[in-house]
């Protein structure tokens, strides 16, 4: 027999505002992201009360943070992206190769990505976060993170972060 903790994923799961297209962008994404030694939490809250797609954070303490656009209409609407900056190191749009790269802000980095995969299609310019700050988000990633997993060991018992 199958025990509870295996039937359970440790990524959230959707909760209705993310389209398809946007769960495959934020895959793909998370994946390159690993590939580059970072450890990513989808949909944090931000000590702004915004709530960022992707946060990634590195042994060096690099905090990256990507906003994800599964269409032109979705960025068009999207006025809060540079609330973000506040927040991170680095901050990128995940798209798919669909969208022209001309649309997003110059002063953002550019990654294209599918539900397999992605690449950073130009870096994003580094703004170092304040060390109160970097303290600050990487608690939340890492209280985020300890409850992700609690939730595996006690699908029934968690509280909300």
């Amino acid at each position: 027999m199958e025990s509870r903790a295996r039937q359970v994923t440790v990524v959230p799961p959707p909760d209705g505002r993310q389209s398809e297209t946007a769960l495959a962008i934020a895959r793909g994404t998370a994946r390159l992201l690993r590939s580059l030694g970072f450890s990513c939490i989808s949909e944090l809250p931000l000590p702004s009360g915004r709530r960022a797609d992707l946060v990634a954070l590195n042994e060096r303490g690099e905090i990256w943070i990507v906003e994800i656009k599964s269409s032109i209409e979705d960025l068009r609407a999207d006025q809060k992206w540079q609330d973000y900056r506040a927040h991170c190191d680095r901050l990128f749009f995940a798209f798919t190769q669909d969208m022209p790269c001309e649309i997003f802000p110059e002063q953002t980095g550019l990654i294209v990505a599918d539900a397999y995969g992605a690449h950073l299609h130009c870096e994003a310019p580094e703004h170092r976060l304040p060390a109160p700050t970097r303290k600050q988000m990487i608690v939340r990633f890492a209280m985020a993170a300890a409850l992700r997993i609690n939730r595996l060991v006690d699908p029934q018992g968690h509280g909300e972060f």
